[in-house]
Protein backbone atom coordinates (compact mmCIF):
# COMPACT_ATOMS: atom_id res chain seq x y z
CA UNK A 1 0.00 0.00 0.00
CA UNK A 2 1.21 3.28 -1.12
CA UNK A 3 2.00 5.24 2.26
CA UNK A 4 0.60 8.87 2.27
CA UNK A 5 2.93 12.14 2.57
CA UNK A 6 2.44 13.77 5.72
CA UNK A 7 1.11 17.04 6.20
CA UNK A 8 3.89 19.84 6.49
CA UNK A 9 3.56 22.19 8.93
CA UNK A 10 2.74 24.83 6.88
CA UNK A 11 -0.43 22.45 5.72
CA UNK A 12 -0.93 21.70 9.52
CA UNK A 13 -1.23 25.46 9.92
CA UNK A 14 -3.68 26.32 7.32
CA UNK A 15 -6.00 23.27 8.71
CA UNK A 16 -5.76 24.61 12.07
CA UNK A 17 -6.63 27.83 10.81
CA UNK A 18 -9.55 26.35 9.59
CA UNK A 19 -10.54 24.94 13.25
CA UNK A 20 -10.78 28.56 14.36
CA UNK A 21 -12.96 29.76 11.33
CA UNK A 22 -14.82 26.76 11.96
CA UNK A 23 -15.70 27.50 15.95
CA UNK A 24 -16.93 30.70 14.62
CA UNK A 25 -19.28 29.75 12.39
CA UNK A 26 -20.62 27.30 14.28
CA UNK A 27 -20.48 28.60 18.08
CA UNK A 28 -19.30 25.87 19.71
CA UNK A 29 -16.12 23.58 19.96
CA UNK A 30 -18.39 20.52 19.51
CA UNK A 31 -20.17 21.05 16.57
CA UNK A 32 -17.21 22.58 14.95
CA UNK A 33 -15.05 19.51 15.50
CA UNK A 34 -18.48 17.69 14.54
CA UNK A 35 -18.02 19.78 11.21
CA UNK A 36 -14.29 18.89 10.57
CA UNK A 37 -14.50 14.87 11.34
CA UNK A 38 -11.86 15.40 14.46
CA UNK A 39 -11.91 14.94 17.94
CA UNK A 40 -13.07 18.26 20.14
CA UNK A 41 -9.90 17.96 22.32
CA UNK A 42 -8.05 18.51 18.93
CA UNK A 43 -10.04 21.21 18.14
CA UNK A 44 -9.73 22.88 21.83
CA UNK A 45 -6.16 22.41 21.43
CA UNK A 46 -5.50 24.23 18.48
CA UNK A 47 -7.32 27.02 19.71
CA UNK A 48 -5.33 27.25 23.22
CA UNK A 49 -2.17 27.21 21.43
CA UNK A 50 -3.46 29.98 19.09
CA UNK A 51 -4.99 32.13 21.73
CA UNK A 52 -1.34 31.53 23.88
CA UNK A 53 0.39 32.92 20.99
CA UNK A 54 -1.28 35.85 20.09
CA UNK A 55 -1.36 36.48 23.49
CA UNK A 56 -5.28 37.59 24.07
CA UNK A 57 -8.55 35.19 24.23
CA UNK A 58 -10.11 34.70 20.52
CA UNK A 59 -13.80 33.63 22.36
CA UNK A 60 -15.37 34.09 25.36
CA UNK A 61 -16.19 31.35 27.07
CA UNK A 62 -19.89 31.35 27.55
CA UNK A 63 -22.64 28.91 29.03
CA UNK A 64 -24.23 28.43 25.92
CA UNK A 65 -21.22 28.39 23.23
CA UNK A 66 -18.40 30.60 21.73
CA UNK A 67 -18.52 34.39 21.09
CA UNK A 68 -15.70 35.98 19.23
CA UNK A 69 -14.21 38.75 21.32
CA UNK A 70 -12.88 42.24 19.12
CA UNK A 71 -9.38 40.60 18.78
CA UNK A 72 -11.03 37.49 17.70
CA UNK A 73 -13.14 39.32 14.57
CA UNK A 74 -10.15 40.75 13.25
CA UNK A 75 -8.23 37.19 13.33
CA UNK A 76 -11.17 35.69 11.83
CA UNK A 77 -11.09 38.34 9.05
CA UNK A 78 -7.37 37.76 8.27
CA UNK A 79 -8.17 33.81 8.16
CA UNK A 80 -10.84 33.87 5.42
CA UNK A 81 -8.99 36.86 3.90
CA UNK A 82 -5.92 34.49 3.33
CA UNK A 83 -7.84 31.68 2.73
CA UNK A 84 -9.24 33.37 -0.22
CA UNK A 85 -6.03 34.77 -1.42
CA UNK A 86 -4.69 31.17 -0.94
CA UNK A 87 -7.66 29.89 -3.45
CA UNK A 88 -7.14 32.61 -5.66
CA UNK A 89 -3.42 31.26 -6.07
CA UNK A 90 -4.30 27.98 -6.23
CA UNK A 91 -6.41 28.93 -9.24
CA UNK A 92 -3.64 30.50 -11.01
CA UNK A 93 -1.27 27.79 -10.58
CA UNK A 94 -4.20 25.24 -11.84
CA UNK A 95 -4.45 27.46 -14.68
CA UNK A 96 -0.88 27.39 -15.37
CA UNK A 97 -1.00 23.70 -15.67
CA UNK A 98 -3.31 24.02 -18.41
CA UNK A 99 -6.20 23.00 -16.17
CA UNK A 100 -9.64 24.07 -16.24
CA UNK A 101 -11.07 23.01 -12.98
CA UNK A 102 -11.84 24.96 -9.37
CA UNK A 103 -14.53 25.88 -7.48
CA UNK A 104 -17.32 28.59 -7.88
CA UNK A 105 -19.62 29.45 -4.73
CA UNK A 106 -22.59 31.29 -5.33
CA UNK A 107 -24.86 32.51 -3.23
CA UNK A 108 -28.50 33.06 -5.44
CA UNK A 109 -32.33 33.84 -4.57
CA UNK A 110 -34.73 31.73 -4.86
CA UNK A 111 -36.22 32.30 -7.76
CA UNK A 112 -32.64 31.87 -9.17
CA UNK A 113 -32.05 28.82 -8.61
CA UNK A 114 -35.26 27.18 -9.67
CA UNK A 115 -34.65 27.11 -13.59
CA UNK A 116 -31.80 29.77 -14.65
CA UNK A 117 -29.30 28.90 -12.89
CA UNK A 118 -29.37 25.24 -13.44
CA UNK A 119 -29.63 26.07 -17.09
CA UNK A 120 -26.60 28.23 -17.07
CA UNK A 121 -24.24 26.58 -15.06
CA UNK A 122 -24.72 22.99 -17.63
CA UNK A 123 -23.88 25.55 -20.30
CA UNK A 124 -20.69 27.08 -18.63
CA UNK A 125 -19.90 22.80 -17.80
CA UNK A 126 -19.75 22.31 -21.33
CA UNK A 127 -16.71 24.10 -21.76
CA UNK A 128 -15.33 23.70 -18.24
CA UNK A 129 -16.55 20.62 -17.17
CA UNK A 130 -14.14 19.64 -14.45
CA UNK A 131 -15.59 23.17 -12.59
CA UNK A 132 -17.82 22.44 -9.20
CA UNK A 133 -20.44 24.77 -8.37
CA UNK A 134 -21.21 25.10 -4.44
CA UNK A 135 -24.57 26.68 -4.25
CA UNK A 136 -25.95 28.54 -1.43
CA UNK A 137 -30.01 29.79 -1.23
CA UNK A 138 -30.61 32.79 0.81
CA UNK A 139 -32.39 35.90 0.90
CA UNK A 140 -31.09 39.34 0.58
CA UNK A 141 -30.15 40.19 4.19
CA UNK A 142 -28.85 36.48 4.67
CA UNK A 143 -26.31 37.51 1.00
CA UNK A 144 -24.79 40.53 2.33
CA UNK A 145 -23.69 38.82 5.70
CA UNK A 146 -22.40 35.90 2.96
CA UNK A 147 -20.41 37.85 1.07
CA UNK A 148 -18.95 39.41 4.12
CA UNK A 149 -18.18 35.97 5.68
CA UNK A 150 -16.33 34.97 2.39
CA UNK A 151 -18.85 32.20 1.87
CA UNK A 152 -19.57 32.75 -1.44
CA UNK A 153 -18.03 34.29 -4.32
CA UNK A 154 -20.73 35.63 -6.19
CA UNK A 155 -24.59 36.99 -5.10
CA UNK A 156 -26.97 36.66 -7.66
CA UNK A 157 -29.68 37.89 -6.00
CA UNK A 158 -33.04 39.73 -6.08
CA UNK A 159 -33.39 43.30 -4.22
CA UNK A 160 -29.78 43.00 -3.03
CA UNK A 161 -29.38 46.31 -0.70
CA UNK A 162 -26.84 48.94 -2.32
CA UNK A 163 -24.02 48.73 0.28
CA UNK A 164 -20.85 50.78 0.13
CA UNK A 165 -18.61 47.23 0.74
CA UNK A 166 -20.73 45.65 -2.00
CA UNK A 167 -19.58 45.81 -5.63
CA UNK A 168 -22.20 45.50 -8.06
CA UNK A 169 -21.40 43.71 -11.70
CA UNK A 170 -24.41 43.99 -13.24
CA UNK A 171 -28.06 45.37 -12.22
CA UNK A 172 -31.17 44.20 -14.31
CA UNK A 173 -34.49 45.36 -13.86
CA UNK A 174 -36.75 42.09 -13.27
CA UNK A 175 -40.39 42.76 -14.17
CA UNK A 176 -43.18 41.25 -11.68
CA UNK A 177 -45.29 38.46 -13.95
CA UNK A 178 -47.97 36.35 -13.14
CA UNK A 179 -47.95 32.36 -13.51
CA UNK A 180 -50.79 29.82 -13.98
CA UNK A 181 -51.17 26.72 -15.47
CA UNK A 182 -51.62 26.81 -19.36
CA UNK A 183 -55.12 25.34 -19.37
CA UNK A 184 -55.88 28.36 -17.11
CA UNK A 185 -58.62 30.69 -18.44
CA UNK A 186 -56.40 33.74 -18.47
CA UNK A 187 -53.91 31.71 -20.24
CA UNK A 188 -55.34 32.82 -23.45
CA UNK A 189 -54.64 36.29 -22.88
CA UNK A 190 -51.68 38.49 -23.39
CA UNK A 191 -51.48 41.03 -20.46
CA UNK A 192 -53.72 39.73 -17.50
CA UNK A 193 -55.11 42.71 -15.70
CA UNK A 194 -54.63 42.68 -11.40
CA UNK A 195 -58.24 43.06 -11.36
CA UNK A 196 -59.46 39.95 -13.32
CA UNK A 197 -56.28 37.72 -11.68
CA UNK A 198 -57.73 38.56 -8.26
CA UNK A 199 -60.86 36.72 -9.01
CA UNK A 200 -59.04 33.32 -8.53
CA UNK A 201 -57.09 32.22 -5.63
CA UNK A 202 -54.35 33.43 -5.55
CA UNK A 203 -51.06 31.63 -4.03
CA UNK A 204 -48.11 33.97 -2.80
CA UNK A 205 -44.24 33.91 -1.52
CA UNK A 206 -44.04 34.86 2.54
CA UNK A 207 -43.78 38.63 3.26
CA UNK A 208 -40.39 38.34 3.45
CA UNK A 209 -40.13 37.61 -0.68
CA UNK A 210 -39.17 40.14 -2.55
CA UNK A 211 -42.13 39.51 -4.80
CA UNK A 212 -44.63 39.46 -2.33
CA UNK A 213 -43.45 43.37 -1.04
CA UNK A 214 -43.39 44.57 -4.50
CA UNK A 215 -47.19 43.39 -4.89
CA UNK A 216 -48.06 44.53 -1.49
CA UNK A 217 -46.38 48.63 -1.91
CA UNK A 218 -48.42 48.45 -5.28
CA UNK A 219 -51.77 47.47 -4.14
CA UNK A 220 -51.46 50.22 -0.86
CA UNK A 221 -51.83 52.71 -3.79
CA UNK A 222 -54.85 51.23 -5.48
CA UNK A 223 -58.46 50.18 -4.91
CA UNK A 224 -57.55 46.14 -4.62
CA UNK A 225 -56.63 43.80 -2.02
CA UNK A 226 -55.25 40.54 -1.71
CA UNK A 227 -56.29 37.57 0.35
CA UNK A 228 -53.98 34.44 -0.75
CA UNK A 229 -55.30 31.54 -0.26
CA UNK A 230 -51.61 29.72 0.29
CA UNK A 231 -48.47 31.18 1.00
CA UNK A 232 -45.06 29.35 1.41
CA UNK A 233 -41.64 29.44 1.76
CA UNK A 234 -41.13 27.32 -1.53
CA UNK A 235 -41.27 28.38 -5.46
CA UNK A 236 -41.29 24.71 -6.12
CA UNK A 237 -44.42 24.00 -3.86
CA UNK A 238 -46.07 27.28 -5.00
CA UNK A 239 -45.33 25.84 -8.34
CA UNK A 240 -47.33 22.66 -7.90
CA UNK A 241 -50.23 24.31 -6.37
CA UNK A 242 -50.86 26.17 -10.11
CA UNK A 243 -51.64 22.51 -11.10
CA UNK A 244 -54.52 22.80 -8.78
CA UNK A 245 -57.73 24.81 -8.65
CA UNK A 246 -57.44 27.43 -11.28
CA UNK A 247 -54.57 28.81 -8.75
CA UNK A 248 -52.05 32.02 -9.76
CA UNK A 249 -48.96 33.09 -8.37
CA UNK A 250 -46.74 36.11 -9.05
CA UNK A 251 -43.30 35.90 -9.36
CA UNK A 252 -40.07 37.88 -10.67
CA UNK A 253 -39.55 37.23 -14.46
CA UNK A 254 -36.17 35.58 -13.55
CA UNK A 255 -37.91 32.38 -11.54
CA UNK A 256 -41.17 32.53 -13.62
CA UNK A 257 -39.25 30.00 -16.30
CA UNK A 258 -41.08 26.90 -16.75
CA UNK A 259 -39.02 23.98 -17.86
CA UNK A 260 -42.07 21.45 -18.09
CA UNK A 261 -44.07 23.67 -20.17
CA UNK A 262 -46.70 23.25 -18.27
CA UNK A 263 -46.89 26.76 -16.70
CA UNK A 264 -47.53 29.69 -18.39
CA UNK A 265 -46.27 33.19 -17.65
CA UNK A 266 -48.16 36.70 -18.68
CA UNK A 267 -47.22 39.87 -18.01
CA UNK A 268 -49.31 42.51 -15.45
CA UNK A 269 -51.52 45.14 -17.73
CA UNK A 270 -51.60 47.70 -15.19
CA UNK A 271 -49.00 50.61 -16.61
CA UNK A 272 -46.52 52.02 -14.58
CA UNK A 273 -46.44 48.25 -12.36
CA UNK A 274 -42.93 48.41 -10.30
CA UNK A 275 -39.74 46.45 -10.87
CA UNK A 276 -37.42 44.74 -8.75
CA UNK A 277 -33.53 44.43 -9.54
CA UNK A 278 -31.40 41.42 -10.25
CA UNK A 279 -27.77 42.01 -8.99
CA UNK A 280 -24.85 40.27 -9.81
CA UNK A 281 -22.34 41.41 -6.82
CA UNK A 282 -19.17 40.70 -4.99
CA UNK A 283 -17.43 42.04 -1.75
CA UNK A 284 -15.60 45.06 -3.15
CA UNK A 285 -11.82 44.55 -3.21
CA UNK A 286 -12.46 41.08 -3.25
CA UNK A 287 -9.56 39.28 -6.02
CA UNK A 288 -11.75 36.02 -7.24
CA UNK A 289 -10.20 33.15 -8.97
CA UNK A 290 -9.34 33.22 -12.29
CA UNK A 291 -12.10 30.50 -12.77
CA UNK A 292 -15.00 32.46 -11.35
CA UNK A 293 -13.89 35.67 -13.75
CA UNK A 294 -14.54 33.53 -16.71
CA UNK A 295 -17.86 31.94 -15.03
CA UNK A 296 -18.73 35.91 -14.29
CA UNK A 297 -18.25 37.04 -17.99
CA UNK A 298 -20.42 33.80 -19.12
CA UNK A 299 -23.06 35.07 -16.66
CA UNK A 300 -23.05 38.49 -17.91
CA UNK A 301 -23.73 37.10 -21.45
CA UNK A 302 -26.48 34.49 -20.31
CA UNK A 303 -28.46 37.56 -18.15
CA UNK A 304 -28.21 39.88 -20.62
CA UNK A 305 -29.28 38.24 -23.77
CA UNK A 306 -32.63 39.57 -25.23
CA UNK A 307 -35.39 38.06 -23.16
CA UNK A 308 -38.59 37.39 -25.32
CA UNK A 309 -42.32 36.95 -23.49
CA UNK A 310 -41.63 32.91 -21.49
CA UNK A 311 -44.21 30.76 -22.65
CA UNK A 312 -46.44 32.65 -24.51
CA UNK A 313 -47.88 30.20 -26.54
Amino acid sequence: MTQQPKPTPAMNHLRFLNYIDEIARAGSIRQAAERLHVVASSVNRRLLDFEEELGTPIFERLPHGMRLTAAGELFINYIRSHRSALDQTRSHIEELKGLRRGQIRLLVSQGVAVSFLPRAIALFQQTHPMVEFHVLVLDHVQALNALRNYQADLALVLNLPDEADIERLLVLPQPLKLMLHRSHPLASQREVRLRDAFNYPVVLPDADFGARRLLQRYLKRSSLTLAPVITSNSFEFLRGCLHHNQMVSFQFEIGSQDEGGQLAVRDIAERGFPSGELVLARLRGRQLEVITNVWVEALQKQLQKPRAHIHKA
